[in-house]
């Protein structure tokens, strides 16, 4: 009956409490008092011995002492702050439990993530200030009396990052990294490898880096005006900066999953190594324009073994447990023109070229499957026949996610028309050039990542969301921050807050708080100021 009570009084207050607490995303439950309690001169951190726990507790720590200008001790056990783990198996591996009271906060978790977690609420519930990187005069640190229980709705939250049309350099990627955490998502999809540039050292293939990687020009303007900058362009991540960032990302609980693209998307590869695609006497040329190429890999043997190899050090960089081959727009006329693919259809009993692209993909899902890993692909791995042990992920509407849920398989709904933040999200006339499309914040913030189509147990199938960044027009990460941000809170408060817990009016009351944070950290989002050359300005610190 207790319990019942506290939920019904959740339920009642959750609205007002929003009035003094404008987190994001919004948490599942919270319940307020009168008062708050105020960060002591040398405030103690308390956690359990555990290194992952005082982790955890020493960023917190550091941050308290960069905005606060006083420095916040780290101890085992007890605290002003206390981390403290929870048997509640209700939290999950992610969910936590905040309590703010007179005797200070305690943060309860079943897993130090999920304290993490905690940590991030804990900070936006107090002055924006906090978010500072130097201390801030003149500020009551104070943190409001709430109770506060908090459980994702999905466990796949992520946020994906092009780097192949325009390379990012580490230090942004770092901070794009940063945000996902802030933001409580837990998955950094890195898209490596494409026609315009190959930015992944592969040490067995040393002319990846300095012939794939650079391309003669790049397109200027939209892609209908068909100029070009005649400038020289490159870049890519040694392997040892790829472990740097897997650390990095790992410290904030965030996943890192590459991507290599197969088998289109393959001209900056077959630019160093022609003789994996349809013609080995070509000379191939790395990307210049924008959209698809018809060179593509060609499924010989020597092209499976180059493949194995390259996901082989990728798999052996990164821990993450998915893999992501890419597998979309693979244009199939060299194929069809090829006695070669025509023969290999026949050898193999397929219908088509798309089974043939199958074919390709089931063999790539079996040798990541013996890595002990699984693979993810763009929606089109449906076509010819689904590999049995694949991820979905649904990018043309959600029709693909459907229709792999309802063969039990798992699903990360990104659909365009509400996840590509590459799209004008204002009057085209007034904004610098983008892809194309028009999805604002609102569009963004009213995704429903599980279709009404499928049943309870179908449902189970549909992972999480995704919001992916593709940088044919954003060359500096300004721009995109610019295009990012706030779209990419709005997604991540659909991954995280119920259906029922969101509401777009609440959000946004929310949100104008949430960028005064973004302010303090530098973000360049959409809203900040650019002068009449559509060049991006970053906004003072308030």
């Amino acid at each position: 009956m207790k319990r019942f009570l506290f939920g019904l009084i959740c339920c009642v207050l959750v609205h007002s409490a929003f009035a003094q607490i404008h987190v994001i995303p919004k948490p599942t439950q919270v319940l307020t008092a009168k008062g708050a309690w105020t960060l002591k001169a040398k405030t103690k951190i308390g956690a359990p011995a555990d290194a992952t726990w005082q982790h955890v507790a020493g960023m917190l720590a550091a941050q308290l002492g960069k905005a606060t200008g006083n420095a916040a001790q780290v101890a085992k056990g007890k605290g002003d702050i206390t981390l403290v783990t929870s048997s509640d198996a209700s939290l999950g591996e992610e969910g936590y439990r905040l309590l703010s009271t007179p005797k200070g906060v305690t943060i309860q978790a079943q897993t130090a993530k999920g304290a993490f977690y905690g940590v991030q609420t804990l900070l936006q519930m107090l002055p924006v200030e906090i978010f500072s990187d130097k201390p801030v005069a003149g500020v009551k640190w104070t943190v409001p009396y709430a109770t506060i229980k908090d459980v994702p709705r999905y466990a796949y939250r992520g946020l994906m990052l092009d780097v192949c049309r325009h390379f990012m350099p580490i230090e942004f990627v770092k901070k794009y990294i940063d945000l996902i955490a802030l933001h409580k998502q837990n998955q950094f999809h890195w898209h490596l490898t494409d026609d315009q540039g190959w930015r992944i050292e592969i040490k067995k293939y040393p002319e990846l880096k300095t012939i794939s990687s650079k391309r003669k020009e790049t397109m200027k303007g939209h892609y209908r005006d068909q100029k070009f900058d005649g400038t020289p362009y490159e870049g890519f991540y040694t392997q040892e900066e790829i472990k740097e960032v897997i650390k990095y990302a790992g410290d904030r609980f965030v996943n890192v999953i590459p991507e290599i693209e197969m088998p289109g998307h393959a001209l900056a590869a077959l630019a160093a190594y022609p003789q994996l695609g349809n013609n080995p006497d070509k000379i191939y040329q790395v990307g210049t324009k924008w959209g698809v190429y018809d060179d593509v890999f060609m499924p010989r043997e020597e092209t499976f073994k180059f493949l194995e190899d390259v996901l082989t050090e990728v798999i052996d960089l990164f821990p993450s447990k998915y893999i992501h081959i890419g597998g979309d727009e693979c244009p199939k006329l060299q194929w069809k023109e090829s006695r070669f693919a025509q023969d290999l259809i026949k050898k193999e009993g397929l219908k088509d070229e798309h089974g043939l692209q199958s074919y390709v993909i089931k063999r790539v899902d079996k040798f990541i499957t013996s890595k002990g890993r699984r693979m993810i692909g763009w929606d089109e791995i449906l076509e010819g026949g689904l590999s049995p042990n694949a991820t979905v992920m649904s990018w043309r509407g959600t029709e693909g996610g459907i229709a792999a849920a309802k063969e039990r398989h798992d699903v990360i709904m990104t659909p365009g028309g509400f996840c590509y933040l590459d799209h004008y999200q204002a009057d085209a006339k007034t904004q610098p050039v983008a892809f194309g499309g028009f999805t604002d914040l609102a569009k963004s913030y009213s995704f429903e990542p599980t279709p009404a189509e499928l049943s309870a147990e179908e449902g189970k199938h549909i992972l999480g969301v995704q919001g992916n960044v593709w940088t044919e027009y954003m060359k500096t990460p300004e721009y995109v921050q610019y295009m990012v941000w706030p779209r990419a809170t709005a997604l991540a408060e659909v991954g995280w807050t119920s259906k029922e817990g969101r509401n777009f009016e609440d959000f946004s009351k929310r949100l104008e708080i949430h960028k005064k944070r973004l302010d303090f950290l530098g973000v360049n989002y959409f809203g900040a100021p650019i002068n009449s050359q559509f060049e991006y300005v970053w906004p003072e610190k308030k």
